[in-house]
């Protein structure tokens, strides 16, 4: 008998499926929950997935609105990505990163082709570790140390990722990696620089020049920015000011970085974010989307004059699973799914759909503040009162949002509600029907809102 035998389970290391309870319970028991204290995770059960839709095991179907983490871009379970991964599991699984592979040079040239820009890719497993690797090239090429971030940012869990991090999740991971200079967004929480774009704009980067100077541009070697922030608000950055940006860091010798985990591959309309600003940077990082979270990849593009500075000089940085070919052979596939089948187009076309449903719930409903969205990238804002304040407290809460997430997950629709907002980020294959189907369901919780709105 073999061990596994023994335990009580199959050869086939299969075992027969559990109740759902059981199932819940040991999950909780025996693992760990990101973000969260363990006792009070209450989990969804998922037992499969196709297309825009979650199955729990009784088979109940939930509307994925929010791409799970803003990620499966393509939808669940496409039959084209699936059998591209079992192809590459048949032909080379895993070698160390010092080789050359059949599915490193396809895929390579087909980034070169689709990233406005980027001559070389280094890739990793997730957007946390290309952020990390950006940031040390950065400090690599330039010899310099300080890293620029914006408050109302995200850009991973680890500790760097987390440094520059501007939201409250950076709090508990303080003291950590140094160098990092933290600056506002051009579009403030609780306040505006300007009513106007033009306004926004030149108060903004007035502001951010000063900051630069206070701290040394000789100092700085790189700022990052979310192209389009993500879970801090879906903020779009005021018209302009990204090539102003990127004339301001020029003038100083100091790299753009773009954080495009969340907004790349296809989520705006466009296949990267900074398209939509004519604007390329010095270095981009995607990840989520890069592969539609079929299997773990990230990856940190560089422009022409950083690549040929590493084929010169060494990278001092290495990752077990760097360049694995089954990351590579689902991001392959992924892509050309996207391409062939219209997603990125889709994504535009249903960004109008999303906008019309937006502005329709705003007329309607007292509570919302506003929608954004950009593509499929969007956000709902709830205010307490006429005069616009946020409905919870930044970083806190308020009973009527905890209670619109709860009837967003009875009425089967998976999003995230988070201070006084809710995104809307569906995967890129949705349909207009699917799309309305969830503002549907949005629609009638709303009234939630409007009942705790104060006049």
């Amino acid at each position: 008998m073999s061990k596994s035998e023994y335990l009580g389970y199959p050869n086939d290391y299969a075992g027969e499926p559990m109740p759902t309870d059981e199932m819940v319970r040991l999950c909780k028991q025996h693992t760990m929950y990101t973000w969260s204290a363990g006792n009070s995770v209450d989990p969804l059960p998922i037992a499969r997935a196709e297309g825009v839709y979650l199955y729990t095991p009784e088979g109940k179907r939930i509307l994925d609105f929010n791409a799970q983490l803003m990620s499966v871009l393509i939808g669940h379970a496409h039959p084209k990505v699936i059998a591209a991964m079992k192809r590459q599991l048949d032909e080379l699984i895993f070698v160390y990163p010092q080789t050359a592979t059949q599915v490193r040079a396809r895929l390579a040239k087909l980034m070169h082709e689709v990233v406005p820009g980027m001559e070389s890719f280094f890739f990793t497993l997730g957007g946390a570790e290309a952020n990390e690797n950006a940031i040390r090239m950065a400090r690599l090429f330039t010899g310099r140390n300080k890293i620029l971030a914006r408050y109302r940012s995200y850009h991973g869990g680890t500790n760097l990722t987390m440094m520059l991090t501007g939201d409250p999740r950076r709090w508990a991971s303080e003291p950590g990696s140094p160098g990092i200079v933290h600056v506002m967004d051009p579009t403030p929480y609780n306040y505006s620089f300007g009513k106007t774009d033009e306004e926004r704009c030149e108060a903004h980067l007035t502001y951010l020049e000063e900051v630069i100077q206070y701290e040394g541009p000789h100092t700085i070697a790189a700022m990052i920015v979310e192209t389009v922030t993500g879970t801090n608000g879906v903020l779009v950055p005021p018209k302009g000011w990204f090539k102003k940006l990127r004339a301001m860091l020029d003038k100083h010798g100091i790299l753009l970085i773009c954080d495009e985990v969340m907004a790349g591959m296809g989520r705006t309309g466009k296949m990267l974010a900074y398209e939509h600003f004519d604007v390329v940077p010095d270095m981009v990082t995607l990840a989520k989307g890069l592969t539609s979270s079929y299997f773990p990849l990230g990856c940190v593009g560089v422009n022409s004059k950083i690549a040929e500075h590493f084929k010169k000089n060494v990278y001092w940085g290495g990752l077990t699973y760097n360049s694995h070919p089954v990351g590579l052979a689902t991001a392959e596939a992924v892509i050309r799914v996207m391409m062939d089948e219209g997603m990125i187009e889709n994504a535009a076309r249903m960004g109008k759909v999303m906008r019309d449903e937006m502005d329709r719930l705003q007329k309607k409903h007292p509570s919302v503040a506003e929608g954004r969205n950009i593509g499929l990238f969007g956000m709902m804002d709830i205010r307490k009162n006429s005069k616009g304040d946020a409905i919870a407290p930044y970083n806190g809460t308020h009973p009527a949002m905890n209670e619109l997430a709860k009837f967003f997950r009875d009425k089967g629709l998976f999003t995230f509600s988070r201070w006084s907002s809710f995104t809307c980020n569906p995967p890129l294959s949705i349909t207009e029907e699917q799309l309305r189907e969830g503002f549907a369901i949005i629609d009638e919780g709303l009234a939630i809102t409007d009942r705790a709105f104060e006049g």
